[in-house]
């Protein structure tokens, strides 16, 4: 870990790795069990994804109690407006990123928690249901997969690059999904976290998205950077830095991934 890294930084992330694994069990034993409901955008949502937001929060906030926290299970009247990061530190997290995976029993979703100082990404937290691991890392730390060191890959993108995608949920962006159909060999997993902490840690060598909100890759940028790649945001939706937290904001559309990627993605789809 970065030697300059203050200690006011190095207990949080060590105190958020502890609350994640913390609520590894839980997520493991309702794995396809869990009931669902439905949110007011159509989204799913079960009683695991509000205990591990609770359960999190409240073990964060314990220790932490001038940090902020926002969640995508956020409830209440709070959740009808933006509301302004004020904190230094504030964490965002998604208790369970691709709920309707973990809802039907398809392995592929995670725990993910976001460390944000004055709105900019400091450090990610992320534990990968399907491979039993915790990715983490930020800008002066690296990149951990487990115990092993990874990184973003360097290679230049061929029409073989294997990259995360979905397909776009405004069909105004039809055309640009058939350009990266056309032109990668595509991963659609149901994690948009997952997608890009793949791409930290190098499993895929990008992602292009046009669906996701801060709270879906919130974790997953910090470890991007850290691994060496970047992340383009098009459309003006670079939600960086997180002024708001807003459970009705615009979905963000972005490349992740190498400069390699990134410069063949923006030229493909002219953005």
């Amino acid at each position: 870990m970065s030697s300059t890294a203050s200690i006011d930084l190095l207990s949080r992330i060590e105190a958020g790795k502890a609350a994640v694994l913390s609520q590894t069990d839980l997520l493991h034993r309702e794995f396809g069990r869990a009931q669902s409901n439905w949110k007011f955008d159509g989204t799913r949502v079960t009683p695991v994804d509000i205990a591990i937001s609770e359960n999190i929060t409240r073990q964060l906030r314990t220790q932490f109690p001038s940090d902020e926290f926002f969640s995508e299970e956020l409830a209440g009247p709070a959740a009808d407006a933006p509301i302004p990061l004020r904190a230094r530190y504030a964490w965002i997290l998604d208790p369970i990123d691709g709920t309707n995976n973990y809802a039907a029993g398809i392995a592929h979703c995670a725990i993910s928690a976001g460390l944000y100082e004055n709105g900019l990404p400091v450090y990610g937290i992320i534990y990968d249901l399907s491979r039993r691991t915790l990715i983490h890392g930020g800008p002066g730390f690296g990149v951990f997969d487990g115990r092993h060191v990874a990184s973003v890959r360097q290679t230049e993108p061929t029409p073989q690059s294997m990259i995360g995608f979905h397909s776009p949920f405004d069909k105004t962006y039809a055309g640009q999904g058939k350009i990266v159909v056309e032109n990668f060999k595509i991963r659609g997993l149901g994690s948009s976290t997952l997608h890009l902490a793949y791409v930290a840690n190098g499993i895929l060598e990008g992602v292009v998205d046009h669906n996701v909100k801060i709270w879906d890759i919130a974790a997953a940028i910090p470890l991007c950077v850290a691994g060496g790649g970047e992340l383009y945001f098009f459309n003006n939706s670079d939600p960086l830095p997180v002024r708001t937290f807003d459970l009705r904001m615009k979905r963000i559309q972005y490349i992740g991934g190498s400069a390699a990627f990134i410069a063949r993605a923006r030229a493909l789809l002219a953005v």
